[in-house]
């Protein structure tokens, strides 16, 4: 028996290089076509749009931390001056206490002073008799 082929090797091959060739005229011709280059344009636009809009959009993102940061910073300085408010109110408060604690020791002193002076007018009293 013999290794009989049907199609034979130079058949096979010309079948293929025709098969290439009809592929090979079928893209330039799809790339001729005025609809694909129409397609092409289309998806260029588009694209073009696409990172027209990203930019867009991150101008607006960079325009929005620069006003959140100025935000930040007034806030920043308000805080402060809050604080140094408050620190003045502090020291207002602490000489006030100050000045209410002298004077009601000043006070207390007098009393004292005052029952002192009474209790030796009393025994000085007594004495006289």
């Amino acid at each position: 028996m013999s290794s009989y082929k049907v199609p034979d090797l130079e058949q096979r091959q010309s079948d293929a290089s025709a098969a290439k060739k009809a592929m090979l005229e079928k893209f330039r011709a799809a790339s001729e076509d005025p609809a694909v280059e129409k397609r092409h344009a289309t998806r260029v636009a588009v694209n073009e749009a696409r990172l027209a809009r990203i930019a867009e959009r991150e101008a607006a993102k960079q325009v929005r931390n620069a006003e959140l940061a100025e935000q930040a910073a007034h806030a920043a300085e308000l805080v402060s001056q809050a604080q140094h408010a408050a620190k003045e109110v502090e020291v207002l408060i602490a000489a006030e206490k100050a000045e209410r604690e002298a004077a009601l020791e000043a006070q207390q002193e007098a009393t004292r002073d005052a029952r002192y002076a009474a209790r030796k007018a009393a025994g000085k009293e007594r004495r006289r008799g």
